[in-house]
């Protein structure tokens, strides 16, 4: 009798059988019990799906669903390569997207002028993503299978970070419901979970439910049998009565049978006091491990918890390990189960297509607002970190603007993608110049413009050789060696030696033209310049007199000369946008794979053009707010007597607004896409001179702030030896990390050259 139960038993689990209690004699299907059923057909459901067959292309979506040609073997593009596939070949780009408007914006990447994107601004199909990014968007309720190893560095982290905490607040709550003797199974409840928040890493927590799921929650290492087995006279007995022959208690009756959730005192009393205490905790824990972003999985622990664990009912909690098979019979609901606390790929994470970390600084902008404008007498603040929230704030809202005018632009036609690139593409930088220009003018302070002056010249020495050159070194490292479209990068350059030429046209004419003079002055006898005329003499803060004692120069040359160099720089830009967009468009000859048609029929768009333009015109407002605040908190910053103003200049307020182009440019340097790498710091550098310095100029000329297109000698020769270096590194269409070291370095040797320099006149 007991070989016949074994059997029956093995029978039972047998894949692709049917279990003895699923049919009766006649071939029907006898009445099961609800949670078989629920197993059963959840289990039919996958075999159904793993068997189906995949559909034939006649069934496949229609023209709405932009289905990617694939390349031929000369093309294919290696396993790493992203879903957006790029042919670079001398003269051909040929882009693949899932609609048109993620191809617009591919095709806006290559054209000169246009912001480069990288982000998505549609939402790509879930069944399409990697594995790898699948994982970071998945639920803690599911119960997956794993095979590697729990105690890992990052769940170690875990428990010195959070793990000790939670865990020692939940053994008080549990003593404090103790102590109340009617919260006595919430007090359980807390102990238990003392244990696994101490150390949840292949634990798993459970919901137990119907009158078999309590069962089984009573009696955890019984294995219960389905009620309704085949009824046949060859049937044995599963379960033999005992010698006694003493009856079976009802398990599902009984202590068992408890009242409502919300008529219990208990319920009260743990929401009174147990409740509130833990909640506390979990949102602390839920938003530390959200801003540290690679720990995003104990976020989502601590807020499913808060959520719905600690409000069920505790007789409903179960834990057990992860990998223990639920027994048969028993009906229960994953809640959480959870193996890594930390994961590095959570970089890639976007919330609505933002990605996270740009979510996370966000309230940093609430923040630096507050605290500038509420705490005028740096009562709670010091003005060193209002400068600092201030100018950290920026990043946030550049990368906003940046998604805005690449989602209007992928959404729109080319004249209107062209106005909003041309119009709010420099709106970060213009934001903080003109702010800093009326601050120094109202309170007097020259050294407001050398400021704007030294970040001017820090945004094109930076892209034009940090960004390339660390696109060059990471894209090197991952791939020996990267070409681009060479032609296309001559043009840049081209354009780049204009721009440099112009900009720094008055800054020659004044030097070969104007009247050096100099203060302090001292012969080798320590005698002053007017009372001993003989010797060799010693002077500092030699400059060039442009002010009114030499009205002639600055009014009848120099000035005529910026005004000139302010018309026709925006000319030559409106003529490279000609000759690369209309006349000679083959240069970049940019073509939509096939299979790509009009329309973006089933694109849902992350942001709208209402929606998009609506946030760049606050995200516009909230950047002029924060360059207030920079501007204000700026002078401890520049009192600080072992660091020059011209280093704060070129670093700090140069490069932090376009942190968002850096991670632009690497990820597509990673893709082996070096040509838009290449085309993210040429883009910025022709706008800085060809659009921002005239503009300013203008404003000039409309509100005298007292800017002066006079740049001193560092600015002058710093920039025109970069441009010729980077001409002469774009020259061959070939890119390695040597020639990115190369960049990199004359980079830090020239804020080697900025942070020892002097400070200029007037700081």
């Amino acid at each position: 009798m007991s070989i016949d139960t074994e059997s029956r038993r093995r029978r039972s689990t047998t894949d692709g059988q049917d279990s003895p209690w699923d049919r009766d004699p006649q071939g029907g299907h006898l009445h099961r019990p609800l949670c078989d059923r629920l197993c059963v057909a959840s289990l039919h459901s996958e075999l159904r799906d793993a068997c189906t067959p995949s559909p034939s292309p006649s069934l496949l979506p229609g023209p709405g669903v932009y289905t990617p040609k694939r390349p031929s073997t000369h093309t294919q593009l290696s396993a790493h390569a992203s879903d957006d596939v790029w042919e670079d070949a001398t003269n051909k780009t040929t882009i693949r997207a899932e609609n048109e408007v993620e191809a617009n914006k591919l095709a806006n990447n290559y054209r000169f002028g246009f912001r480069k994107w990288k982000s998505h601004v549609t939402e790509r199909p879930f069944e399409d993503r990697s594995d790898v990014v699948k994982e970071l968007y998945s639920e803690l309720n599911i119960i997956k299978p794993h095979t590697g190893h729990l105690i890992t560095c990052g769940n170690v982290m875990y428990v010195l970070l959070f793990g000790w905490w939670v865990s020692l607040i939940y053994l008080l709550v549990s003593i404090l419901m103790f102590i109340t003797i009617i919260g006595v199974p919430y007090g359980k409840m807390c102990w238990k979970l003392s244990w696994y928040f101490l150390w949840p890493f292949g634990k798993s927590i459970q919901e137990l439910g119907g009158g078999v799921g309590r069962c089984c929650g009573r009696f955890p290492h019984c294995e219960a049998i389905p009620e309704d087995v085949e009824d046949n006279e060859d049937a044995s007995p599963i379960l033999l009565p005992s010698p006694t022959e003493e009856p079976i208690p009802d398990l599902l009756q009984g202590p068992l049978q408890h009242k409502p959730y919300w008529h219990r005192v208990s319920t009260y009393v743990w929401l009174l006091l147990g409740y509130p205490l833990l909640a506390v905790v979990h949102f602390l824990a839920c938003l530390l491990s959200w801003l540290l972003v690679f720990t995003i999985p104990v976020a989502k622990m601590n807020a499913r918890t808060l959520a719905s664990i600690l409000l069920m009912p505790p007789e409903n909690l179960s834990i057990s390990t992860c990998s223990r098979r639920k027994p048969q019979g028993c009906e229960t609901r994953a809640l959480l189960c959870c193996y890594h606390a930390v994961n590095w790929y959570y970089y890639k994470y976007t919330v609505d297509g933002i990605n996270v970390f740009a979510v996370n600084l966000l309230p940093l902008v609430i923040v630096s607002l507050v605290i500038g404008y509420v705490d005028k007498g740096n009562q709670f603040a010091s003005s060193e970190v209002k400068f600092a929230t201030a100018v950290g704030s920026i990043i946030p809202l550049s990368y906003y603007i940046g998604m805005g005018i690449a989602s209007i632009s992928a959404q729109s036609n080319f004249a209107v993608g062209a106005v909003v690139n041309a119009t709010f593409g420099s709106i970060t930088e213009m934001t903080f110049y003109i702010t800093a220009l009326l601050r120094g003018h109202r309170a007097g302070n020259a050294c407001l413009q050398e400021i704007v002056k030294s970040a001017l010249t820090g945004t094109l020495l930076g892209c034009i050789l940090f960004i390339p050159g660390i696109c060059m070194i990471i894209g090197g490292l991952r791939h020996r060696e990267q070409r681009f479209n060479s032609r296309s990068a001559g043009v840049s350059s081209a354009l780049l030696f204009i721009s440099v030429g112009g900009v720094f046209a008055p800054t020659l004419f004044s030097k070969a033209y104007g009247n050096l003079v100099c203060d302090n002055c001292t012969n080798s006898t320590g005698g002053n310049a007017t009372s001993n005329t003989s010797g060799p003499f010693v002077c500092r803060n030699c400059h060039y007199d442009l002010s009114e004692n030499n009205y002639t120069l600055f009014h009848s040359h120099i000035e005529p000369l910026v005004y000139t160099v302010s018309f026709l720089l925006p000319v030559a830009y409106i003529i490279g946008l000609i000759f690369t967009l209309k006349t000679h468009s083959h240069i970049y000859d940019i073509h939509v794979g096939e299979g790509q048609v009009a329309g973006h029929h089933g694109a849902v768009v992350h942001w709208s053009r209402w929606r998009a333009l609506a946030i760049l015109i606050i995200a516009t407002l909230l950047m002029s707010a924060c360059a207030d605040v920079t501007t204000e908190h700026i002078q401890p910053i520049l009192s600080q007597p072992n660091i020059s103003q011209y280093f704060i200049g070129v670093t700090v307020l140069a490069m932090v607004p376009e942190i968002p182009e850096i991670v632009n440019g690497i990820q597509f340097a990673l893709q082996n896409n070096i040509s838009l790498s290449l085309e993210v710091g040429s883009c910025i550098a022709v706008q800085v001179c060809m659009l921002q310095i005239p503009l300013l100029v203008l404003f000039n000329a409309f509100y005298d702030v007292g800017f002066v297109l006079i740049f001193c000698d560092l600015h002058l020769w710093a920039s025109i030896f970069s441009v010729v270096l980077v001409n002469y590194i774009f020259m061959d269409g070939k890119s390695d990390y040597f020639q990115g070291t190369a960049l990199v370095v004359v980079y830090l040797i020239l804020l080697a050259s900025y942070f020892f320099a002097p400070s200029p006149a007037g700081c």
